[in-house]
């Protein structure tokens, strides 16, 4: 039995879409960021930090997205989503892999201003202003990558679509995508995947956004 501890819409997407892609079934146990689920001490044991995902597979409990991608991939070569050491595209897996983490940082900050503060008052237009133009910054390296391939990865799709373009799903909501064709083109590629359609029907309704765009300019 695999079991993927999930929160709708957030990293553990990741994991879900990557299981998915293995033609791997899971049992998804659900967690709500705002019910004070994630602290209680049964999932702490399984996460320290209190986030998810946490993965239970092969007898251990892994945390962290991109350990578990990881993991993943090196523990089941034959679908290919990993580059293995000597392998000529191993350091831009890498590379990307890390990024990726790089970007959903700047996106949990903007989550945070823009969706859990409780009181409006309380957010920093600074810091939103800031933090939209990080990630807009972290985009254009995507976009330029992306003109001249379909995946991340010249040879194809790989972990590092699962962890970039999870980050895709939630940029959106505060970065407009009209200077970024190639990365459109991209996510229309991706919602295509069988696997993709799966792993959303199977995550669930977000409950972080409600409203399409949060524009850091009318601040």
């Amino acid at each position: 039995m695999i079991r993927l501890h999930h929160v709708a819409l957030s990293r553990s997407t990741r994991v879900l879409w990557l299981l998915k892609e293995m033609g791997l079934d899971c049992d998804v146990v659900r967690y709500s960021i705002t019910d004070g689920s994630l602290r209680q001490p049964g999932f702490l044991e399984k996460s320290p930090a209190g986030r998810v995902p946490a993965l239970e597979i092969d007898g251990l409990t892994l945390f962290e997205s991109g350990a578990i991608t990881e993991y993943l991939c090196e523990t089941r070569p034959e679908h290919g989503f990993g580059r293995p050491p000597g392998h000529p595209e191993r350091v831009q897996w890498l590379e990307w892999m890390h990024f990726a983490e790089t970007m959903a940082h700047l996106i949990a900050n903007l989550n945070l201003q823009w969706v859990f503060l409780r009181d409006p008052a309380t957010r920093s237009a600074t810091v939103l202003k800031i933090e939209t133009k990080r990630l807009a910054n972290t985009m254009k390296p995507l976009e330029r990558t992306l003109a001249s391939q379909d995946y991340v990865l010249p040879s194809g799709f790989s972990g590092a679509d699962t962890m970039l373009g999870y980050n895709l799903l939630a940029a959106p909501h505060f970065v407009r995508l009209d200077d970024f064709p190639n990365i459109r083109a991209y996510l229309d590629r991706i919602a295509a995947r069988p696997a993709y359609q799966a792993a959303r029907a199977a995550d669930g309704e977000q409950q972080f956004y409600s409203q399409d765009f949060y524009d850091a300019d009318t601040l």
